[in-house]
């Protein structure tokens, strides 16, 4: 077996919230909240109309900058971005909250650390928004309480383009959908 990184995990990784290499131990959380399952998200993101990124960043090594692209270049999605120290992210107007929105979004997709996570949940209650999604890596149950105590959708610990690109065939884009439908292994050559 080769040390090689899969396109899989390069995508998930892209995906995932950076965890800085001093930072300490990554918060641990009892995981009892059930989410939606592949059906209801589908059905999130087929009726969403218009996505905030919070958190979004100007950096490419970041995941909201791959997810923000994704979204932009491959979905049908308003997009937003939503970042109180940008004036723009890739090209697009930033906002320094979800109040300062001119719309209200349908899905808040949230790229923050974890102890943000019930403030961001409450900000995106407070603006009447369908469903509050927490990245690849972020999981609060607190926030998810929150939302569902308002009435959004939640989802938690998926990444938005990876699911919007699963569900609507591009996963290819990734490197994940290969074309061959075979029982048989690849020869790799």
């Amino acid at each position: 077996m080769s040390n090689a990184t899969t396109p899989e995990a390069t995508t998930a990784a892209a995906c995932a919230l950076p965890t800085p290499a001093d930072a300490p131990a990554a918060h641990v959380e009892v995981r009892t909240w059930q989410g939606p399952t592949a059906p209801e998200r589908l059905g999130m993101l087929r009726r969403a109309k218009s996505i905030a990124i919070v958190g979004a960043s100007n950096n490419p090594s970041r995941a909201s900058y791959f997810v923000g692209t994704y979204l932009l270049s491959s979905s049908p999605y308003d997009v937003y971005f939503v970042n109180p120290m940008a004036d723009e992210i890739l090209g697009h107007k930033a906002y320094a909250s979800l109040a300062d929105l001119p719309v209200v979004p349908d899905v808040v997709d949230v790229f923050r650390k974890h102890d943000d996570l019930p403030g961001v949940a409450q900000e995106a209650v407070d603006i009447g928004a369908k469903t509050l999604w927490l990245q690849l890596g972020s999981w609060n149950e607190e926030a998810a309480a929150i939302a569902e105590a308002a009435g959004l959708d939640v989802v938690m610990d998926r990444c938005v383009k990876i699911e919007h690109a699963r569900f609507h065939g591009g996963l290819h884009l990734a490197g994940f959908d290969t074309g061959v439908i075979s029982s048989k292994r690849q020869v790799v050559a």
